[in-house]
Order: C-alpha cells, then sequence, then structure tokens
C-alpha cells in the first residue's frame, strides 16, 4: 500500500517528466498544479509552458489545471496554453480530482498529477488513485504559509528517501539471493 503523502514518483522539473513513455505505457490525461510547479508563483505563462502544453497535446494528452487560486489567475493562464482548467479546487479534498478525471474522461490508472507540494497536491491525488510527480519548486520565493508547510515537508520527504532506501536495499537482498549468492 502506498502511503498517501509519499509521491509516486519525483522529478527535478515538471518539464523533465518522461511523457513519451509515460503514454506508451497508457496514461492519456495529466493534470498540473500552476504556481511553481509550472512557472514562478504568480507569473503567467511564458513561452516554455506553452510550448510544452502543445507538445502534450501533440503526443495526445488531455490536460487539465487544478488550483485553488481565483478564477482570473487560472483562466488567463489555462487561456495561454490551451488547457481545461478548475479554480478554487480546495486541494486536497478529492472532488476537485475527481472533477477533472470526469472532465478529461480519464481514470486514476490512465492519470497523471503534477505538483510542488505534498500537503495539496500529492495527498489529494493518492487519496483518489492517481499516479503522482512530486517536482521542485521553481521559485524559492513564496507566501509565509507555504514557507511554513514546506518546512514540514521536509520531515516527510526525509521519511520518503529513507523508504527508497530500504526498498532498495531489500530489492537488492532479493537479487543477490536469487543468484544463490553470486554476485
Amino acid at each position: 500500500m502506498r502511503h498517501l503523502l509519499f509521491p509516486s514518483d519525483t522529478s527535478d522539473s515538471t518539464f523533465e517528466i518522461p511523457f513519451e513513455e509515460l503514454y506508451e505505457k497508457g496514461y492519456r490525461g495529466v493534470i498540473f498544479d500552476i504556481d511553481n510547479t509550472l512557472v514562478s508563483h504568480g507569473a503567467p505563462a511564458d513561452e516554455r509552458a506553452v510550448l510544452f502544453f502543445k507538445r502534450l497535446h501533440d503526443i495526445g494528452y488531455d490536460t487539465m489545471l487544478l488550483s485553488n487560486n481565483k478564477e482570473p489567475r487560472v483562466s488567463s493562464f489555462a487561456d495561454d496554453v490551451e488547457s481545461k482548467y478548475i479554480y478554487k479546487a480546495n486541494k486536497p479534498m478529492k472532488a476537485g480530482y475527481l472533477r477533472a478525471m470526469e472532465r478529461m474522461n480519464t481514470a486514476p490508472d490512465n492519470t497523471l498529477f503534477v505538483g510542488d507540494q505534498i500537503f495539496t497536491d500529492v495527498w489529494g491525488a493518492n487519496r483518489v488513485g492517481i499516479r503522482t510527480y512530486l517536482v521542485n519548486q521553481i521559485d524559492k520565493k513564496e507566501e509565509i504559509q507555504i514557507v511554513l508547510k514546506r518546512k514540514i515537508e521536509a520531515v516527510v520527504l526525509l521519511f520518503y528517501r529513507l523508504h527508497l532506501h530500504k526498498q532498495k536495499r531489500a530489492s537488492e537482498k532479493r537479487k543477490h539471493k536469487g543468484t544463490g549468492g553470486r554476485i
């Protein structure tokens, strides 16, 4: 069973996730947080984001922006990148994630979520069974309430890394045992 605060995967950047490979594995929809996931907090869609969404759509993905922000912020960004959107999503509540999948005609097993925060993005997506990517925040300058959350997230990430290390050691042990002790 997956821990609800642990991401399925991590990436240094949204733009480094292997979306072509994931599409080949059957994923068809991608839900994104905006601020510090696609652009710096409060920034408009830049050329990189516009080209990125064009690439995703050319691959065959349907996309959705899921944000706790107000409509003017989310709709203008969505217009620029030609994506569907849901504003005031109340992440990490399940309803926004479920509505996003419904609007994209996807299900948890073929939907990805990409975000930069554990307690809103990852936790919410994990609660509905979506594969999650936690990405490094783009800009370290954030509102005070997010800065405080990041300190708690650092503890969760420490446990996540310990969990990954433990899994890796167990896998190596099984591999070593399967060779009869010969490497």
